[in-house]
């Protein structure tokens, strides 16, 4: 959400440029901005004239008891008080439907000076690369085909249970799912997050907080009761400081979560249909920092450095990629994308995306911090990242780690997780 007390200073010029940054053409830029001032003006003439209404009303009650022990007839005075009543209950009305709130919770956060300008993916900038590609002696094969050939990943079994873009794993496979979320959990802690056990099913105000609605509710699922499952634990963890006024001397907060995660994928249809790469349900440990303004930026090196520390001890070449405007996230602004060489795929596909949103999400939330001495509140900033995915980087591992006949090699990071087992084969 935006402070619409700045955008009323200058007029709106510094979100029409950030508007166009993230690559909205100028005419609708302007027209968003002059949508917004207009929404803006109407809803103050509003409150004035609610509070000019209902000091008037007083005075008009007052004239209504006056007559009333006179004697005198009060039902002009009594019919002219209705009609107080009624205008002030239409200007409430108003005041609540909120037009300049909704139209304000529809735009994107504006990116930070240092991201790059750009379209897509293909103008992200590399900003470091860790490790080499394996050099393996015979052609690599994808995941599925090796998962399936182990009879350690069922794409049939879960399509008669579920439809498309689900798995069920079995054996190794569905053990080695549990051991990476431990493993990922234990880092960490130790890197100082509190692991949390958040609930998987939200409110409205909970996926409206981290800026998932009203915009993007097509990507996710919902109860008949009116729930939201989860499309990340980015959500209940950053909730959790909502309508919050925090100590400034407890911040920052760094939380970590071990949950399933759900998603629509409208918006990827005809997008990574075979495999794991994109399903509707899937595994993910999560990293959430609240933090003081002045810290967020080193918090997000911090949060990247966490996710890469993680890849790093199970010895998987990847990248760190900054978004261009184009390419990132509604409430970011700022990502880097942490993205692994996939062997099967030739290719370096997404694992971890860490995220610095600023007061962003903060303002939607009303998630704030005060000073010991300090006489005003100030928004926190809210960070997120994966660390890690769990399907991802199995599917990392099954790729960079498969042997010439289709047994996997399990990292020496996970054995321990794993009953000392070093080779995963055919069941």
């Amino acid at each position: 959400m935006h402070d619409i007390k700045e955008i009323r200073v200058d007029k709106g010029n510094s979100l029409k440029a950030g508007l166009i940054r993230r690559g909205m053409k100028e005419d609708d830029a302007n027209t968003q901005i002059e949508n917004i001032l207009k929404l803006d003006e109407l809803k103050r003439n509003n409150q004035t004239a609610v509070q000019t209404l209902l000091q008037y009303r007083n005075v008009v009650a007052k004239k209504i008891g006056q007559a009333k022990a006179a004697g005198e007839d009060a039902s002009e005075l009594m019919k002219e008080a209705e009609e107080i009543k009624q205008k002030i209950a239409t200007g409430e009305t108003l005041l609540e439907q909120g037009a300049l709130e909704i139209l304000l919770s529809t735009i994107p956060n504006i990116p930070a000076d240092d991201v790059p300008q750009g379209k897509d993916e293909h103008d992200n900038k590399q900003m470091r690369i860790h490790g080499e590609k394996p050099k393996l002696a015979f052609t690599p094969k994808l995941h599925d085909d090796l998962g399936t050939a182990l009879g350690l990943m069922d794409f049939d079994g879960a399509a008669k249970l579920s439809g498309a873009r689900f798995v069920v794993l079995k054996g190794a496979l569905a053990r080695m799912e549990r051991a990476l979320a431990s493993l990922f959990l234990d880092m960490n802690v130790q890197a100082g997050y509190t692991e949390v056990s958040p609930p998987y099913m939200v409110k409205d105000n909970a996926v409206y907080g981290t800026g998932q609605l009203p915009k993007f509710g097509d990507d996710l699922f919902k109860t008949t009761n009116g729930f939201w499952l989860i499309p990340t634990a980015e959500v209940p963890l950053t909730n959790l400081v909502a309508d919050s006024i925090l100590d400034e001397e407890k911040l920052p907060i760094r939380m970590t979560a071990y949950t399933p995660c759900f998603r629509s994928e409208a918006g990827a249809a005809g997008k990574d249909t075979r495999g794991m790469i994109r399903q509707h349900q899937f595994s993910k440990v999560e990293l959430v920092s609240i933090v003081h303004p002045e810290k967020s930026k080193e918090e997000h090196e911090r949060m990247t450095g966490q996710a890469e520390a993680i890849l790093q001890k199970l010895g998987l070449h990847y990248r760190v990629m900054l978004l261009c405007t184009g390419d990132m996230g509604f409430s970011a602004e700022k990502t880097y994308d942490i993205e692994v060489w996939m062997p099967g795929q030739n290719a370096y596909r997404e694992i971890s995306s860490c995220s610095n949103c600023g007061a962003f999400q903060a303002r939607r939330m009303k998630a704030r911090f005060k000073g010991k001495n300090a006489k005003e509140t100030q928004f926190v900033h809210t960070l997120n990242g994966s660390g890690l995915p769990i399907g991802r980087t199995m599917v990392a591992i099954i790729e960079n780690y498969q042997n010439a006949d289709g047994s996997i090699t399990v990292p020496e990071a996970l054995r321990s997780y794993m009953g000392g087992l070093t080779v995963i084969g055919e069941s």
